[in-house]
């Protein structure tokens, strides 16, 4: 409700003019002029694979720090390491594929120093959508099925 003299417009409104919103035979909400705004994209999953690799550093140091990602982020399915590369696997909800890339390209760096992951840097970035990973898991292609889940060695 708003309050002031009624048939006055309030303050900075002068000169302005509204605009009606009809709705569209989808129901869609239409502005004056028949333009129909973007509908807002539903978040989709995203198979992501991240590979990093740099010096080498003790076994037990690098699957300590990978334990530590994947419990400060249970997203994480599987990762698998050598002293001196890594593959992160997971599952990413994102709006479209460059949302989805973007989180993986930060993922390694944000949590540097709160993991304590080795100083590596990304040398490999895999985002498909759901259904084609599920494709290329039928037809023998790809990576298997992040299965078992946790941390492992190559």
């Amino acid at each position: 409700m708003r309050r002031g003299r009624p048939g006055a417009l309030p303050r900075g409104t002068a000169g302005r003019a509204l605009t009606s919103v009809g709705t569209t035979a989808g129901g869609t909400a239409a502005r004056a002029g028949g333009e129909v705004p973007q509908a807002r994209e539903a978040a989709r999953l995203w198979h992501v694979t991240l590979s990093v690799a740099g010096a080498e550093a003790p076994l037990g140091e690098v699957r300590r720090a990978l334990e530590q990602l994947a419990h400060d982020h249970p997203f994480l399915l599987t990762s698998r390491y050598a002293n001196d590369h890594a593959e992160i696997r997971y599952w990413e909800e994102a709006r479209d594929l460059h949302d989805a890339a973007a989180v993986a390209l930060r993922l390694w760096g944000e949590h540097r120093s709160t993991a304590q992951l080795p100083p590596w840097e990304i040398v490999g970035l895999e985002v498909v959508d759901r259904e084609t990973y599920h494709q290329r898991v039928a037809e023998g292609y790809g990576p298997p099925p992040a299965t078992p889940v946790g941390v492992h060695p190559f």
